[in-house]
């Protein structure tokens, strides 16, 4: 009888034991993605979407730092795709990365491929898109990597979490959308709503139902991950007479402070800290546009949730005599003072390691063009300002994505004709970048060029906003690294006085900056990740036009500094 008990003890250890190594280790999370056309009904309207797993938006995935990810996707729809893990650094794993014709050609319809990667030092809120066309529209989903086992976040635990993902809605099939501004030249159609985890809210029509609910009690700290998903509008975000304590941007840590209303750019993460201080009832939280670009059209509609106390008096069937939740100022569309000082408060939690020395001293300007109508084109494409069609570019190259093969491919498999590595390291010529620029410049030049960096080398580079067509603020994302914003500001940037106000001690961690409108901003990395990695305004109407280049970091020595060899189930193009 001893024998048999200790026998089972030991199993009890044993499974016990198991369970508890499981946690502490890094664990291999497979998934699977199938990319489908699902009927969505969203303002009066039932249409088919684009959808993963028939979900809209998609699944959440929550990992630990240091986990592996396998994602197989199956594509079941009719259009190429393909899913970017946004932040995730993508260590000598550029084939996972997923930006179109960059790291890997599409998933074709019917065809599958395995995203395989791991997270490495990263912890908090990042998300996953698609990266082909403007399937992103609907096909995104949160990315949520906690600390390791026995780790804690450096803030106190909160009661809740909830993942709150901005996004942007068409009344019509988003890839005709961009398919029609490309024939036209034109600026394509404004979405017909913003939404929240997916849904409008109370302020349009057919919505209230649907509107997403945050729960929350009194006493409580909810801990919001905000992610601006939509396609081409940096957004406000703020909660009824609730503050908001900031603690982490793009799956970073930051020096903890409080405000009533944050902005991100599309791309960008914010995680805040929300209490249940205020009296129980219901609340609105509400996003709305900031619209940097003078005379531009935009969509200037309200997006609703509700935070809702669980003590609130329950609101009455169907709303009627309900008293309406409680309804927070907004900023003013264009109100750009709000936005510098939200994006200056910015600062890391530990003192940061910035390169100093710097290897790669670049200056990128970055904007809209015009191209002139071309002799054989008629005039309904070429429905841009003045019988012009719209281009945008950065250093005057207007980026132009391959269509036969990967940039990665090629330079991994020595294809030539592909691309060149002669993008400028400066503006070919210099101008008043912010001034009243001469109609000479707006015409950018096409091409698909790549700029070298050497393995580990230290690079600075300044982003710098053109007043061509129109000035605005633009979110600029690097592909395969983060990077320190060490300084922005207003009007062109000068080495001379500027220098003096960069932050080199606790500079924010960002994988996404919003150039300020009208202004620059200065980001510095190190090299440390080979690969080609595209650099992108992640307004998705920019990338379309070119506003866009690419990084190839060469390999380094030995194997941990060199990129992986590509997969065998790689799509072919």
């Amino acid at each position: 009888m001893d024998t048999f008990k200790t026998h089972c003890y030991s199993i009890v250890f044993l499974v016990v034991c198991s369970a508890v190594l499981s946690l502490a280790y890094p664990q291999v999370r497979r998934h699977q993605f199938v990319i489908q056309e699902t009927p969505v009904k969203r303002l009066c309207k039932t249409q088919n979407s684009i959808t993963v797993n028939g979900m809209f938006p998609g699944p959440t995935l929550e990992v630990t730092n240091g986990d592996t990810i396998e994602v197989e996707v199956v594509n079941k729809a009719r259009y190429n795709a393909t899913i970017h893990w946004h932040g995730v650094r993508q260590m000598r794993t550029g084939w996972a990365d997923g930006p179109e014709f960059v790291t890997q050609c599409p998933i074709r319809p019917g065809g599958s491929y395995t995203y395989r990667f791991t997270i490495q030092g990263q912890e908090g809120t990042l998300w996953w898109h698609a990266h082909s066309s403007w399937l992103r529209a609907t096909v995104y989903g949160a990315l949520i990597i906690r600390p390791r086992e026995g780790e804690a976040y450096p803030f106190p635990k909160p009661k809740r979490e909830t993942a709150i993902i901005l996004g942007e809605w068409w009344n019509a099939n988003p890839i005709d959308v961009v398919r029609e501004a490309t024939r036209t030249g034109a600026a394509p159609n404004n979405s017909d709503a913003y939404t929240i985890n997916g849904q409008p809210g109370d302020l349009y029509n057919c919505s209230s139902q649907d509107t997403t609910i945050v729960p929350i009690d009194v006493g409580e700290t909810n801990l919001l991950r905000v992610i601006n998903a939509a396609l081409n509008q940096p957004l406000f975000f703020t909660v009824a007479n609730h503050k908001l304590a900031v603690i982490g941007a793009d799956a970073s840590y930051t020096k903890p402070f409080t405000t009533s209303v944050i902005m991100l750019g599309p791309g960008q993460t914010t995680d805040v800290l929300i209490k249940g201080d205020q009296p129980p009832a219901r609340y609105y939280m509400a996003a709305r546009a900031y619209q940097s670009a003078q005379n531009a059209a935009f969509d200037n509609t309200t997006t609703t949730a509700i935070l809702e106390y669980k003590s609130a008096p329950c609101p009455a069937k169907k709303g009627i005599n309900a008293p309406k939740p409680i309804m927070p100022p907004l900023p003013a569309y264009n109100d750009t003072n709000t936005v510098t000082a939200f994006s200056q408060s910015f600062r890391s939690l530990r003192k940061a390691q910035v390169p100093t020395d710097i290897d790669e001293n670049l200056f990128f300007t970055v904007g809209l063009g015009l191209n002139n109508c071309p002799p054989n084109f008629p005039s309904s494409r070429c429905q841009g300002p003045n019988g012009t069609r719209f281009t945008a570019s950065m250093n005057n190259v207007s980026f132009v994505f391959p269509q036969t093969v990967s940039l990665l491919q090629a330079h991994q498999q020595g294809i030539p004709g592909v691309f060149t590595t002669d993008f400028p390291g400066t503006p070919p010529l210099q101008f008043d970048y912010t001034g009243n620029v001469s109609r000479s410049l707006y015409q950018p030049i096409p091409g698909t060029k790549l700029y070298k960096l050497k393995y580990g080398s230290r690079v600075q580079i300044v982003l710098q906003d053109t007043s061509i067509v129109t000035p605005e603020n633009h979110p600029i994302h690097l592909h395969g690294y983060d990077f320190y914003i060490v300084a922005e500001g207003f009007g062109n940037f000068d080495p001379k006085t500027d220098t003096s106000k960069f932050n080199l001690i606790d500079p924010p961690l960002r994988n996404t900056a919003s150039v300020p409108v009208n202004g620059w901003a200065v980001i510095r990395f190190v090299a440390d990740n080979p690969g080609v990695w595209i650099m992108h305004c992640h307004l998705d109407v920019h990338i379309t036009w070119g506003l866009a280049m690419a990084f190839l970091v060469e390999n380094g020595v030995g194997e941990l500094q060199t990129l992986q060899a590509p997969p065998p189930d790689l799509p072919v193009c």
